[in-house]
């Protein structure tokens, strides 16, 4: 099958583009960045240089590789700084809006048959039980400073799912971690929890969903090739709170424990968007994806996930895609 990968050279791009090519497909992906065809070629993968938000290179692109699936994967996430989110994703909110209706609108004159687009947990509502599934409210009451990201979540979401004339599903993946993530062996996220810089806020009790890189990969993988349009949670199988999470993660990479402050100093150190990820956030369920696609993640909880982690961390290394 023809599959064209959009943004094929991000942290999920450049592990999803060598399973595509071992499970037998011809895989078509985007880059903005000429220098990376290379290293699109070692994947085995054919290299197509793209500014998505030009809708005409866009539209050429996807004329060009005639797939029969296209997968969305386009992000420009920089340096994360929590007191200022939407400044920070303004760039991936813009791919995430514009560029997915030039991928949209291109797919759709190219007679594409399924478009799989990534969305990302974290935009629950914040009411109810810890843990939501995928009929649970979503995006629809944002944290202060979030509102242009989650909104261009939604716009994807939204987007793909009401697309004519082809299979829309989305996957709402949990926080990564693993190699080429900021919570990767020399990730920022990292590097703050070594050097104490990430607290844990108020009482910690925001719970988050993990995904390592390669699992959402693998995910992304069985939605190309089944799996009905919708939406699906792609997390780990043990959504867990701040307060439990951070110090086996500071433990797992060699680090002192890590500092606990009053939401309001939290507030100080992270803005409103941090401590509500901190003391408010939902978790998800993998259930769905475990059953429609028949999916289930190898790190199963990220407790081992960050064992491993640790490891390769201390050794100085990342592992192969």
């Amino acid at each position: 099958m023809r599959i064209l990968v959009a943004g094929a050279t991000g942290a999920v791009g450049r592990q999803l583009v060598p399973r595509l090519v071992r499970a037998g497909h011809e895989v078509h992906g985007t880059t903005r960045t000429a220098s990376k065809q290379a290293f699109l070629r070692g994947l085995g993968a054919t290299p197509l240089v793209v500014d998505a938000l030009d809708p005409e290179q866009v539209a050429q692109a996807v004329a060009q590789a005639r797939p029969a699936v296209v997968v969305h994967q386009l992000t420009a996430i920089g340096p994360m700084d929590l007191r200022h989110v939407d400044r920070g994703f303004a760039p991936t909110n813009r791919l995430r809006t514009e560029g997915t209706d030039h991928l949209l609108s291109a797919a759709r004159a190219a007679g594409v048959e399924r478009f799989v687009a990534q969305s990302f947990f974290a935009g629950y509502d914040r009411v109810g039980g810890p843990v939501k599934t995928e009929e649970d409210p979503f995006g629809t009451a944002p944290p202060a400073g979030m509102e242009q990201t989650v909104g261009a979540i939604r716009h994807v979401e939204e987007s793909v799912l009401a697309a004519s004339g082809m299979q829309g599903l989305v996957l709402r993946y949990g926080g990564f971690y693993g190699p080429h993530t900021s919570l990767g062996p020399d990730g920022e996220q990292t590097e703050a929890v070594r050097r104490r810089r990430f607290p844990v806020v108020g009482d910690g009790g925001g719970v988050w969903s993990f995904v390592h890189v390669a699992d959402a990969a693998e995910a992304t993988v069985a939605a190309v090739e089944g799996g009905a349009p919708g939406v699906y949670n792609v997390v780990d199988d043990e959504p867990a709170a701040v307060a439990t999470w951070l110090p086996v993660l500071a433990e797992s990479l060699g680090a002192r424990p890590p500092l606990h402050v009053p939401r309001l100093v939290g507030r100080l150190l992270a803005g409103e968007t941090g401590t509500v990820m901190m003391t408010e956030l939902r978790g998800a369920s993998n259930a769905k994806a475990r059953q429609a696609l028949g999916w289930a993640p190898r790190h199963a909880s990220w407790r081992d996930g960050f064992r491993e982690l640790g490891a390769l961390a201390r050794a100085g290394s990342g592992t192969p895609a």
